[in-house]
């Protein structure tokens, strides 16, 4: 009984060194060639609720998604989470939202922009209420004139918004948002403060994120292919969540070599 207690307890010390926080597309899911058609794994809402549990609550969502799309795809529980690149976040229930009313020359400029890609098949505009993507995942060959169309719109909104790029999208978006920023906030307050951050994305967006949490001395993991600055790396989105089940299983960090 007592070499049970003992270890129950190292496991709990070692759960409490961390903060978890975790990209959505193309990280707990598959990227898909439309932004509403993501599939989310059944079991992932479980395993999600699990490994936060282990780590004290300590878990959150860090996303380009709005928190609203998040919830309808992973179940009842509410998770921690930060939405639309942190500028809106939840944590412990308290929800604070970015409203499209503070947005106006935006919102004037996502109305231009429909009507712009409107002759271009296969352009996708994602309009996020504070901000918008534009995708071309099904138009590569419209690469350039995105760019350019991008470009001209951010030329026109002025210095207050910025062009974050990902796979087959460049999303517009207040310079103030950032993922890095919000994981750093997040790690101010309770349950997260005072532990070691752990991002894992998968993307361009997700870059500065890992800067955020190498200059903490945290760990960042790259989920496939490509230049980062993420210090480790997994295969796919299928093999995070398999990690992350053990992980939620068994207790053990599968990140505790990075250093």
């Amino acid at each position: 009984m007592a070499e049970a207690l003992l270890k129950h307890a190292m496991d709990h010390d070692t759960q409490e060194q961390w903060a978890l926080f975790l990209d959505f597309d193309g990280t707990l899911v598959d990227i898909a060639e439309r932004p509403e058609a993501v599939v989310v794994d059944p079991a992932l809402p479980e395993i999600l609720t699990s490994l936060a549990a282990r780590l004290g609550g300590a878990l959150a969502i860090i996303s380009g998604r709005p928190i609203s799309f998040l919830d309808k795809r992973l179940g009842e529980r509410r998770f921690d989470m930060a939405g639309l690149h942190g500028l809106e976040h939840r944590i412990d229930g308290e929800l604070f939202s970015c409203s499209p009313d503070d947005h106006p020359r935006l919102r004037e400029m996502v109305e231009r922009l429909e009507a712009i890609v409107r002759t271009k098949p296969g352009i996708l505009i994602e309009d996020k209420g504070c901000s918008v993507a534009i995708h071309w995942r099904l138009a590569p060959i419209e690469r350039d004139y995105v760019h350019s169309t991008v470009h001209s719109a951010l030329e026109a909104l002025g210095s207050d918004y910025r062009v974050q790029f990902g796979k087959a999208v460049a999303e517009i978006l207040p310079s103030a948002a950032g993922k890095g920023k919000v994981i750093e906030s997040f790690l101010q307050q309770y349950p997260y403060r005072g532990r070691r951050p752990i991002f894992i994305g998968d993307d361009l967006t997700d870059e500065n994120g890992f800067k955020m949490v190498n200059a903490l001395g945290g760990c960042s993991v790259r989920i496939g292919a490509g230049d980062t600055v993420a210090r480790e790396r997994l295969g796919s989105p299928s093999d995070l969540r398999q990690a992350l089940a053990h992980w939620a299983a068994q207790g053990a960090c599968p990140f505790q070599e990075i250093h």
